[in-house]
């Protein structure tokens, strides 16, 4: 994953300053907060891309050659273009990519690293797609968050994967992830600019991980030169300017990421310790509660604190939040499996086989081929016996699926 990181400071050196006028945001919170342009002007005071000689799809000639190569001069039907991909990616015989969360590569730098995250692979498998003229584009996850803790900053990572159509009617879907259950009606494909802006963001936020915060600042800065409406870039500039004790551009920088997505609640939360530090009792609780209730509407905060909880064999609890995420979102069989493994894990057989019942008639309701039903109860069985409580997406195997306007239609291989 680790794909649009978003940061929440858990300690942290303030700088007092007043507050501003009012504006409500769509979780009906007063933010008394109104648009400064002197403030913006110093968040994004480029006139041009800083690292225009970083090319995250650029493939050498050499790249080039190896996929030629492998995949074919002669003409070859889209379908074949987006397995064989896939395959020159993961199979162990070829370049055997494997998750890493150390850093985000570019193209060529994940080929030689034969390693990498989500959106290292996918900037790799764009690059090759459309070298061997297959249609493919960047599309991002909202539905599947993660958190992580890294030092004293709270991560939370989001999904990225790639997809193209191969047809009037018929796309495909390339993943380091099998995780198409969890992505249903949660897509949203984005511009080559806006990857270009989450990958920036990435080494924003890596940089800070690492303690370099004027270094976040220019990579991040320049993700919003690219994209100014990427909420989660605006968040991190805030975190890393509160690292710099810059008191004034972080409190901007969270309350224009509110301006640009009203839900963005890793913002409440950074507002929300902001004006405790500061002392502004009031406010600080207005955005707590904020967060809080956008958290508890929200199935898959459940389901990811289930899945936590279970790793560490907490069943009771792990047993309500994903009763929780069911009240939620019953449509989701996941969460029904989920439920199962924690009855399970609780010593209740008879629970457990009405959950599992639960998440075959969801299955069953659905438009997927048996094929595909049967495939994501393997899945979710593999996973949960290799559970990583850091997230709900590693040491997960990559897939490729085809959709049509009759549901999704896996095609082999994966690998587990």
């Amino acid at each position: 994953m680790n794909i649009k990181l978003g940061i929440v400071l858990l300690t942290g050196s303030l700088v007092l300053l007043a507050g501003c006028a009012g504006t409500n945001t769509g979780m009906g919170i007063e933010r008394e907060y109104v648009f400064d342009p002197a403030l913006y002007d110093r968040a994004i005071d480029q006139t041009s891309d800083r690292f225009p000689e970083i090319d995250p799809l650029y493939l050498s000639d050499e790249i080039k050659r190896y996929v030629e190569d492998r995949v074919g001069t002669d003409l070859r039907s889209d379908k074949y273009l987006a397995t064989v991909l896939q395959e020159l990616l993961y199979d162990e015989n070829r370049l055997n990519i494997r998750y890493s969360d150390e850093k985000t590569y570019t193209a060529a730098e994940v080929f030689h690293a034969r390693r990498g995250n989500c959106l290292s692979v996918m900037n790799l498998y764009v690059a090759m797609a459309r070298h061997v003229g297959l249609d493919a584009s960047f599309q991002t996850i909202k539905e599947v968050p993660a958190w992580d803790r890294r030092s004293d900053l709270l991560v939370l990572s989001q999904h990225i994967n790639a997809t193209g159509r191969i047809g009037p009617r018929e796309y495909y879907v390339a993943d380091f992830t099998p995780q198409i259950a969890l992505q249903r009606n949660t897509e949203d494909v984005i511009s080559d600019e806006a990857a270009r802006a989450l990958y920036f963001n990435n080494l924003g936020a890596e940089a800070m991980f690492a303690g370099d915060m004027e270094q976040g600042l220019a990579y991040i800065k320049n993700a919003l030169f690219i994209d100014p409406g990427n909420s989660e870039a605006w968040n991190n500039l805030g975190a890393a300017f509160m690292r710099l004790e810059d008191g004034a551009m972080a409190e901007f920088s969270f309350h224009y990421a509110l301006e640009t997505d009203d839900s963005n609640v890793n913002a409440m939360n950074n507002l929300a310790k902001f004006y405790r530090v500061h002392g502004e009792d009031e406010r600080a609780s207005r955005f707590e509660r904020a967060a809080e209730r956008f958290n508890q509407r929200n199935p898959y905060f459940h389901f990811d604190g289930g899945l936590n909880a279970y790793a560490e064999s907490d069943y009771e609890s792990a047993r309500k939040l994903f009763e929780r995420a069911i009240d939620l979102h019953p449509f989701e069989a996941d969460f029904h499996l989920a439920l199962e493994r924690a009855h399970i894990g609780l010593g209740e057989p008879g629970s457990a086989r009405e959950a599992r019942q639960a998440a075959e008639t969801v299955l069953a309701a659905s438009e997927d081929s048996a094929e595909v039903r049967a495939y994501k109860l393997r899945f979710f069985e593999r996973r949960f016996n290799r559970i990583d409580r850091r997230s709900i997406l590693r040491r997960s195997s990559p897939g490729t699926s085809f959709v049509s306007g009759n549901g999704t239609h896996l095609i082999a291989p994966f690998w587990w």
